[in-house]
């Protein structure tokens, strides 16, 4: 447990007694009292926004999609990591070598793989899922990491299809390609 900040060298109990005895003018004044003696940290960060905060004025999670190369290191924001380097490289296709993730040929090259549509629906159905989990839970901020080799072909594909899929859920996610110009 934590000292009361108005306990001095006293107990917890002539803490409170200091405390209520410093607001009592402002509780004559105000205009609305909050007991929360039972709420825990969540239930009260709710139970404000709820009366203070106006519902069209109340943010959403701001939800970021970030392509990365794991040779390049992980993003160290990052709240969920999924790793595609499993996936068929198309970097090994002389002719999609140059290209990266956003062209369509290399997009048709990586969604034309049976493993890459069961994760690309995998991946859909677990973000359809958490993220109102994590709305609810009042979290304000996603990064989800989508990891290839060098953050150029694969994981760049998924992230653009993530995107467009949780742009049709309502979100409105941003995309970044951390890698796509590096080596």
């Amino acid at each position: 447990r934590r000292r009361h900040p108005l306990a001095g060298d006293g107990n917890a109990l002539d803490g409170i007694r200091a405390e209520r005895k410093a607001l009592s003018d402002l509780r004559e004044v105000a205009d609305r009292i909050l007991d929360t003696t039972a709420l825990t940290v969540h239930q009260l960060k709710d139970r404000l926004v709820e009366l203070y905060v106006a519902p069209k004025a109340r943010p959403g999670l701001a939800t970021s999609l970030v392509s990365f190369g794991f040779k390049h290191g992980v993003p160290f924001d990052a709240d969920l990591v999924f790793d595609v380097r499993f996936l068929p490289n198309p970097h090994f296709v002389e002719s999609l070598r140059p290209l990266d993730g956003r062209h369509e040929r290399v997009r048709a090259f990586v969604l034309d793989h049976p493993e890459s549509k069961e994760m690309l629906r995998r991946l859909e159905d677990f973000l359809k899922f958490v993220l109102p989990c994590y709305e609810r839970e009042g979290k304000a901020y996603l990064t989800v990491a989508i990891g290839c080799t060098g953050g150029r072909h694969r994981s760049v594909t998924l992230a653009e299809e993530l995107g467009r899929f949780l742009s049709g859920l309502g979100y409105a996610p941003t995309v970044v390609h951390r890698d796509l110009e590096r080596e």
